[in-house]
């Protein structure tokens, strides 16, 4: 048997990335399929769901490298592979989309939209696309995604508003999660790739990113509440919660899980054990539970895991051509770049050259985080806040176009601030 060479075997990678992305703008279509051929359904269906993707197509290939050049190889390509974050995804979403969690996180912001004598739910949005994505800072940026997804979905997707808000709050939330995880050196996955290499630490992140990050943030909640002010002041008062109030012993508990997820989130070994611990707690105590999201976890997980499959294989290409940009330039290479591949990639790219200035790296890191809102694959977090509001879009399905054209002015307010302030 002729076995391929490196250079074929990283051109199919390039082939199957490229359908990958073809196909992560076509599952509408999927979805139409579904309804018009209800014969098929089932597998439409599964062709339509945008978390199924990156995973699927990474299957497909390692089959097919199963096949060409044996199981030694293609395992040890795989065990080469670093899973921890689409685990540690997994498990902030499962403990994070809890009602004790929620309860807590809302009765916060109701104490804070308080102050502002407005319409409360124009408070509550400005809010809710304000403090949370900041405060993925502390939490992490996935937490603070599935923190503001769900939120959003509670108080405003659950009602008649039009699709026009909806694609605005998700080009808004995708955009200020991504730019308000970069006051701190370990919320962001693509600066986490970079901040032990490059030695950045807290008071380098907060002076060079965040305070700009969080002007940005401010500034895209502001302009989305203005813009939809008058749809959100006709919308009526929210009814109060008929949930029942969750222990406070029981709140502080799933608070400490969260936490311990959150400090040991490079360590699965450690999180994965606090994980299981958390599914046998809130078992015992399932009067104070909502069903858990394991199902939109486990896909968002799957969506990752495919990412860093095909992702691992496209640096060939990818590498090169960043790197030829001049440093005044990298940034915008950077930002559209981001757009097709994780943002945490491209700078875990850099992070392997050596001799870069400094001016490059942030301007890379900038790059990335800004471009971080644009499409589903861009950032990780966006599609744990996808799988939780699609099922209120027209075929429980999000337009990538749609999507990019909402995502285009809260990302051009987070250029100006990022290159000019």
């Amino acid at each position: 048997m002729t076995f391929p060479t490196d250079s074929l075997l990283q051109w199919m990678a390039a082939a199957v990335f490229a359908l990958a992305l073809i196909h992560s703008f076509s599952t509408r279509f999927f979805e139409h399929l579904a309804h018009t051929h209800p014969r098929h359904a089932g597998l439409w269906h599964l062709l339509g769901e945008v978390e199924v993707v990156f995973g699927l197509w990474a299957c497909l290939l390692m089959a097919t490298f199963f096949a060409l050049i044996g199981q030694d190889r293609t395992l040890n390509y795989l065990e080469s592979r670093n899973f921890t974050e689409p685990l540690f995804v997994f498990a902030v979403m499962v403990i994070a989309g809890t009602r004790p969690i929620l309860s807590l996180a809302r009765g916060l912001i109701l104490r804070i939209t308080r102050l502002w004598p407005q319409h409360p739910l124009l408070a509550l949005y400005m809010v809710v696309l304000s403090l949370v994505p900041l405060l993925g800072s502390l939490i992490t940026e996935p937490a603070a995604m599935t923190l503001g997804a769900l939120l959003l979905r509670d108080t405003l997707f659950s009602r008649d508003v039009s699709e026009r808000l909806k694609y605005i709050t998700l080009g808004v939330l995708f955009v200020n999660v991504s730019i308000g995880g970069t006051l701190t050196p370990f919320a962001a996955p693509p600066v986490l790739m970079v901040a032990k290499v490059w030695q950045w630490d807290a008071g380098f992140m907060l002076f060079t990113f965040g305070w700009k990050a969080a002007i940005a943030v401010c500034i895209n909640a502001l302009g989305a509440t203005l813009i939809l002010r008058r749809e959100l002041s006709a919308l009526p008062p929210s009814p109060p919660s008929q949930v029942a109030t969750v222990p406070a012993g029981i709140m502080a508990m799933h608070l400490l899980f969260l936490g311990g997820v959150v400090f040991f989130a490079h360590h699965p070994v450690v999180f994965i054990g606090l994980l299981l611990l958390f599914l046998g707690f809130a078992s015992a105590w399932r009067q104070h539970q909502s069903e858990l999201i394991l199902r939109e976890a486990l896909l968002v997980s799957f969506f990752l895991a495919g990412l860093v499959v095909l992702g691992g294989l496209q640096q060939w290409w990818l590498e090169p051509l960043l790197m030829r940009l001049p440093s005044d330039a990298v940034f915008y290479g950077a930002t559209a770049l981001t757009a097709i591949t994780d943002n945490a990639a491209i700078t875990y790219l850099g992070s392997l050259v050596p001799g870069l200035s400094q001016e490059f790296k942030v301007a890379l890191v900038a790059g990335a985080v800004t471009g971080g809102g644009l499409t589903l694959i861009a950032n990780a977090p966006n599609p744990a806040g996808a799988a939780i509001l699609k099922g209120y879009f027209p075929d429980n399905t999000i337009a990538p176009l749609r999507l990019l054209l909402a995502a285009l002015p809260p990302t051009a307010i987070a250029t100006l601030a990022f290159r000019w302030l």
